[in-house]
């Protein structure tokens, strides 16, 4: 081997070596894992082979492919008939769209909340405090199932508000905390000599600055969201017949354990593998994110 084309596999070599450090198998896996879920989310209702609620009774309880059974239900039907594809499909779309509305839109209002503590203090601070330590103390899933006990005609909606109060609360204590302490940063206190609006300060400038720790907090609690959803989903207090989601095939599938096992199973694989990928991808950009600040 000649010593340029040494130098050239040292030198592939070397960039391999530095993009595995910077993308690590595992992230590259969670974020495809991530990407699928995504895809089926967005178009689940062009990719379901039979229509919601349609049954078959003459074909329940048929097994998977991986299981013994055909490819004209590739997942099994469950003890309805109904095609276990267009129930998984519909499933992830519903839980995936309420988790992660929940979560942004949770870390939005809560970061915003954070954000008016910090600008006023005073009596808006207080009462802001007040109100995260009210939320901190209160279990969550006690709420959750008194509002859904009241309010039986549960929907997509209510689950978005119900993931929203779940995780505001930690948004306005890390929003409040990162702006005081922007405020103090050089790039803050020349705009405010520059007669900048409180708007244009916040939004324009701290917020940007921030925004990787935030989005780092959105990566690490959107697991936590998904299983708050399905378990309340799982109790039989959430989402109604014929919609669904991955918490109500679980709980639909935990009679059939030991006769159709994969109606349980199949959503807890997926609930399993989505939570699995978004810690991971959590976990590298808090990485990521250290690495950068030092």
């Amino acid at each position: 081997m000649s010593l340029s084309s040494a130098l050239d596999f040292r030198s592939l070599t070397d960039r391999v070596g530095r993009f595995r450090r910077r993308w690590p198998p595992m992230v590259i896996l969670s974020f495809a894992v991530v990407a699928i879920l995504v895809f089926v989310a967005v178009f689940a209702q062009w990719l379901m082979p039979t229509e919601l609620g349609e049954q078959d009774l003459l074909n329940r309880f048929k097994p998977p492919v991986f299981m013994g059974g055909d490819w004209d239900y590739p997942l099994g039907t469950d003890g309805l008939g109904q095609d276990m594809v267009t129930l998984m499909l519909r499933a992830i779309q519903v839980s995936m769209s309420i988790a992660f509305l929940g979560t942004v839109i949770g870390a939005a209002v809560g970061t915003l909340v954070g954000f008016a503590a910090a600008r006023f203090g005073g009596i808006v601070d207080g009462i802001v405090g007040i109100l995260v330590d009210f939320q901190a103390a209160l279990p969550f899933l006690v709420l959750a199932l008194a509002l859904l006990a009241v309010m039986p005609d549960a929907d997509m909606g209510m689950f978005i508000v119900l993931m929203c109060i779940y995780g505001w609360e930690r948004y306005a204590r890390l929003g409040r905390g990162l702006a005081i302490a922007a405020q103090e940063q050089g790039y803050a206190v020349a705009q405010k000599a520059l007669g900048a609006s409180a708007w244009r300060l916040y939004f324009r400038h701290i917020l940007p600055n921030i925004a990787a720790v935030l989005v780092v907090n959105m990566s690490l609690n959107f697991p936590a969201t998904i299983l708050t959803e399905t378990s309340l989903n799982f109790l039989g207090v959430g989402i109604e017949p014929p919609d669904t989601s991955l918490g109500v095939l679980m709980g639909q599938g935990r009679s059939f354990l030991y006769k159709a096992p994969w109606i349980a199973l199949m959503p807890g694989l997926v609930i399993f593998m989505a939570t699995f990928a978004m810690s991971i991808i959590g976990d590298w950009l808090r990485d990521r994110l250290d690495a950068t600040s030092h």
